[in-house]
This record gives structure tokens, C-alpha cells and sequence, in this order.
């Protein structure tokens, strides 16, 4: 079939609807994962058409209040024109509203699309103009603003709109040197995030009795849904993970957005295939069914039989033995990053720094903790100042636990844990400039040792998260850890992760300077195979994501988007997985009349 990987394993995986649940059967032998967060078949439209799978699409409403009034007879006709800051300082124009007439407090109809994209800090730049009397015939789209009235500027980071709780901020207007004046009014802007339907279905799927398609063992079963389009053609949605040699498979579940399949009533072909890594896969059956028709079936608790392919002169079907059956099913609404995030929840920031004496004496220029007296910032400063610059905005509070790790004191107490600001009980700091401080006070008291141990900072953010959890659930903590050499401590490192994949808790690994970090990549899961502990225990989800800076700063793409690319994915993953919701919004809400969590029946 189409969209299969080339590596057996890779092809096995299932694409495009999986479920944000983890499968209790499959999680005891090491083979379950948590699914959910990212959509492979969403990841790869994005990529094909050159956007990342994180973009999400906002749309911005604009007002403004008190404008400055540039006419004689009349009052002015104001047009706001939207532009975001690009990485070279220019400014890349995103849209302009419609010019209203004699408005001294105008309510703009026309919207402004711009693309959200978490990692990336987004700077909009928002102009209110007075359009001549002379222009009004002219579309808004085409007017040189050079030949307008200028009536005041105002800037933000897109971050700062959406995580309000309504979602709206209020600027001051100013002038074009950068001065707030009370007389040139106000503009506000309200981001709502362009969405078709939230409303997904999440069902459990198995077969009995399926035809065996192979010679010396039994099929290996998986299931693709595809959606039956106007022309009479069909798009593939969705297909579950392959099962190793299994007549009676059971699926992990499916998670089906409307996007995907459009209404109840519409109709979906579901093929049951034989899995062979040479990517001939052998048809099983297929059959015919709505959304309403699946639902029908859990509730029936009856199977429906699979149909042959047409076959012979007269290229009839017939019915197989092979049925499916539908183990589970519950509509739902799927919340996104967004949801969550205005609705009060915060990313709560921690850094850990490498003091380990494999980064130099501090004091000599090639060392890559080295200060420079000329304002250039060192590695370690460049991560902390771009992870930092990018989650403040979700951060309320803005107080940063930062630690060292690998350092020794004066009394010559190697620590693998330390309060970098010296206190000997609190460790937070305020702002990324506190973090800045205690960084670099933190060289002239402590001096770098080693060896390079991560599980100490790792338990300490572990406590952290566990001690939230006893308040609320509204916070999920980003731990970001930078060093310069491989761990000396690697499973008590992955021990340590392996519990902590059951917390609201992301770890971002930045490697600095030239050591070779292949091993590091034992700690990333991108390659599908999760982490498991010494004693056997396996990770409950990815939540590690590492890069070595080496590779990524001299490229278009900058350190903080390769690190923070999956952080609104693994954040989902743990928000759904416990079924928690975004505040104020009900049980009702999510399941819809009728249903219950507890009727879904699906474990965490």
C-alpha cells in the first residue's frame, strides 16, 4: 500500500489515526505506545507542501480606540496593516484590513491569517493609517502607504496574544521613534485558531476469523480506512499498526477527526490487508460502512463479514468468514495546544548547565563557558537565551529553578545538583536575565569538575512536576539541559527518564562543542523505540528531545525550533493520555450527552 515506510519496522507502524490512548494489552510486553499528539499523514501534507507540522493557522480581528483624528472636516478613515518580523530584522507584510470611514474607534471586519508556530518567537508589527479621501475608490490591498496619513504603531510576539485566556491583549499605540503617547489611542487584536471541527471518534477495532494468507505462519493483519470521495474514488485516512501472526486481531485504538471522515453518513471502505515487507501486501477483505454504521456495530455488539475481492468470469463478491467488530467507540472533542495553553495551563521552565572541567578553564577564551567582556554569548548563554526568549511567554510567574550540575565547591564537594544562584535552598530565579546572572556568578564560585552525570537534575525536575501534581494539573514542566560532553551515568539517566515519562515533564538536551554526541541519540526516541529502564520497564511516551548545536547553527533552522518542534506534541500526548482537559470546559463538552469517560473504558 501506499505511505509505507521503507524499513520493515517503519512500515509496520500505524499512520493517520491513532489514538491518543495507550493500549493496556500491548503496554505489558513492551510493545504498546502512547499515541496520539501527532498525526503521521497531517505530518506529512505539511511537509510536502515546505511548512512544519506545527503550524497552526490564526486568525487575527482588529480594533481600535481614541485614534488620532488627521482630518479637517471629517474624522479619519483608518486601515490597519499587519506585518511580522522576519529572522533578518525585515518585515514581511501578512495583511491589511478594510479602510472605515470617519472612525475614530473602528471595529475591523477583514481577518489576518498568519501561521502559529510554537517554536519560533513571532514578532507582528501592527500600523493604523488614515487613507486620503482621494484613495477610497482604490482596494485597501493595492494603496501605497507612503501616500497615507500615519496615526500610530504598536509590536508583539504572537505568543503573548494567544496565551491570554480570551486571547486578546491591548496595545498602546506609538509613534514611529518608538513613543507611547496617550493621544494616539489604542489597538487590540484577538486570535482565534481556524479550526473546521474538533469532534473526533475513537474506536477499538478487532477481527476473528480472518483468512490466513500465508504458507508457514499466519497473517500478519492491519486495517486501512479510506474515505469514499464525490468522484467515486477514495483517500486514504488512516491505517492501524501491523499484528504479528494473528487470525483474531485487536487494534490499538483509532482516533478519526472530522476532517478525516467528513460526516457520520459518509462512506468509508475498510480493507484488511496481510502485511509483507516487500510492500506487496495481500488483500484479506474489505467491506463498506459509515461512521454511523461502526457505531451501530459496538452497539449491536455484532460483526460485519468482510467481502472477497470480484473474482471469476462473472467477477462476483462474496462473503468471507472474516468479520470486524467494533470493541469500543466514543465521540469526543480533541483539544489542541492552543485550547489548552489560553485556557490557563503553563510550560514551566527549568535549566540544568554542564560544569564539568571537559569545557575549559572559564577564564580562557576557548573555553566554551568562557565570558566575553564584548557581549558575545557563549554557547551555553545562546541556549539558554533562545529556549528561554520562546517559553517565557507560557510562563506566568517567570520564576526559573536553574541548576548546575558536575561543578565543585570550595570545599571541595563535587555536586551533580546545585542552585546556580548559590542559594542553599531556592532555585529559582526571575526572567531569563536572572538565569543569565546566576549563570555567570555561578563560574566565579564553582569550579568545573566532573564526571557528566544527568540523572540528579532529572530526579530534581521529576520532584518538582510531582509536588505540581498534588495542586493541579494545569502545569507541565520543561526541563532544558546543556552540556558538552556524554554521560557517565547513561542508564541511571534512562531509569530516571523512564519514570519520568509519566509526568507533565519534557526534557531538551542541547550539545555544545565538538565531542561526538551519537550515544545522546540513545536518549531520543525519534527512531519509535522507547526507552526501557533496568529493570524492563518501558517509557510510557517520548519525552526527550536532543540536538547538538553544531548542526543546526550555521542552518536556516535555529537551535530553539529543532529543539522545541515536539514539545506541543509530547505535551498533548500527556494531557489526553490522563484525559485532562483544557479549564473550564466540561466532561459534556468533551464526551458529548450521554457518555462518560468511564464508558470508554480506556486505561491510562
Amino acid at each position: 500500500m501506499g505511505n509505507c515506510l521503507s524499513d520493515v519496522k517503519g512500515g509496520k507502524q500505524a499512520v493517520g489515526g491513532v489514538g491518543h490512548h495507550m493500549d493496556p494489552a500491548a503496554a505489558g510486553d513492551g510493545n504498546g505506545a502512547a499515541v496520539g499528539g501527532s498525526n503521521d499523514a497531517v505530518d506529512l501534507f505539511y511537509r510536502t507542501k515546505g511548512l512544519h507540522a506545527l503550524y497552526i493557522p490564526i486568525e487575527l480581528s482588529l480594533s481600535a480606540s481614541k485614534l488620532s483624528d488627521l482630518d479637517i472636516i471629517s474624522k479619519s478613515d483608518p486601515m490597519a496593516v499587519v506585518s511580522i518580523r522576519r529572522r533578518d530584522g525585515t518585515l514581511e507584510e501578512l495583511g491589511r484590513t478594510e479602510v472605515i470611514m470617519n472612525n475614530l474607534d473602528p471595529v475591523w471586519v477583514q481577518k489576518i491569517n498568519v501561521m502559529y508556530q510554537f517554536e519560533t518567537l513571532q514578532t507582528l508589527i501592527f500600523h493604523v493609517y488614515d487613507v486620503d479621501t482621494k484613495y477610497h475608490n482604490i482596494p485597501a490591498k493595492d494603496l501605497k502607504l507612503n501616500d497615507q496619513d500615519f496615526l500610530g504603531e504598536a509590536s508583539c510576539v504572537l505568543s503573548e496574544i494567544v496565551t491570554k485566556c480570551n486571547r486578546c491583549l491591548t496595545l498602546n499605540l506609538r509613534n514611529r521613534n518608538g513613543h507611547v503617547r496617550k493621544n494616539l489611542g489604542e489597538i487590540t487584536i484577538h486570535a482565534e485558531e481556524i479550526v473546521t471541527s474538533r469532534t473526533a471518534v475513537e474506536m477499538t477495532l478487532r477481527c476473528t476469523n480472518l483468512e490466513n494468507k500465508d504458507l508457514f505462519s499466519k497473517s500478519d493483519p492491519f486495517l486501512r480506512i479510506s474515505r469514499i470521495i464525490e468522484t467515486g474514488g477514495s483517500i486514504p485516512i488512516c491505517k492501524t499498526e501491523v499484528v504479528d501472526n494473528n487470525l483474531n486481531p485487536i487494534w490499538r485504538p483509532v482516533c478519526l477527526t472530522m476532517q478525516q471522515f467528513v460526516s457520520k453518513d459518509n462512506p468509508l471502505v475498510i480493507e484488511c490487508f496481510d502485511f509483507n515487507s516487500s510492500g506487496n501486501h495481500v488483500l484479506i477483505g474489505k467491506l463498506k460502512k459509515t461512521v454511523a454504521d461502526l457505531e451501530n456495530l459496538h452497539t449491536s455488539r455484532v460483526g460485519a463479514n468482510f467481502i472477497s475481492q470480484p473474482s471469476g468470469f462473472r467477477g462476483n463478491e462474496k462473503d468471507l468468514k472474516g468479520q470486524l467488530f467494533v470493541e469500543r467507540y466514543a465521540e469526543k472533542q480533541l483539544y489542541s495546544f492552543l485550547d489548552y495553553i489560553s485556557s490557563g495551563f503553563e510550560l514551566n521552565f527549568m535549566v540544568a548547565v554542564d560544569f564539568t572541567a571537559s569545557n575549559g578553564n572559564p577564564r580562557s577564551p576557548d573555553s566554551l563557558h568562557y565570558i566575553d567582556p564584548s557581549g558575545r554569548l557563549n554557547a551555553y548563554q545562546r541556549a539558554i537565551m533562545e529556549v528561554g526568549d520562546v517559553i517565557q511567554f507560557y510562563d506566568s510567574d517567570k520564576l526559573f529553578p536553574a541548576w548546575g550540575f558536575g561543578g565543585k565547591a570550595y570545599n571541595g564537594t563535587v555536586s551533580h545538583c546545585f542552585n546556580l544562584n548559590g542559594s542553599s535552598d531556592a532555585s529559582e530565579v526571575e526572567g531569563v536575565g536572572g538565569i543569565m546572572a546566576a549563570y555567570a556568578g555561578a563560574l566565579q564560585n564553582f569550579t568545573l569538575s566532573g564526571p557528566t552525570l544527568f540523572g540528579h537534575v532529572v530526579n530534581k525536575a521529576a520532584e518538582i512536576a510531582v509536588e505540581s501534581l498534588k495542586y493541579n494539573h494545569s502545569k507541565y514542566f520543561v526541563l532544558l539541559i546543556i552540556t558538552d560532553g556524554v554521560i557517565t551515568d547513561m542508564q541511571e539517566t534512562i531509569d530516571a527518564l523512564v519514570r519520568a515519562s509519566d509526568l507533565p515533564l519534557s526534557i531538551l538536551i542541547v550539545g555544545v562543542g565538538s565531542a561526538d554526541f551519537s550515544q545522546m541519540e540513545v536518549l531520543d526516541a525519534d527512531n519509535g523505540q522507547r526507552l526501557e529502564s533496568s529493570t524492563g520497564r518501558i517509557a510510557t511516551r517520548d519525552i526527550v528531545q536532543f540536538v547538538p548545536m553544531r548542526e543546526v547553527h550555521s542552518g536556516q533552522i535555529s537551535v530553539v525550533q529543532a529543539l522545541l518542534e515536539e514539545l506541543p506534541g509530547q505535551f498533548l500526548t500527556y494531557m489526553r493520555c490522563r484525559d485532562i482537559r483544557p479549564l473550564n470546559i466540561s466532561a459534556e463538552q468533551t464526551y458529548g450527552p450521554g457518555q462518560s469517560h468511564a464508558q470508554l473504558q480506556l486505561e491510562e
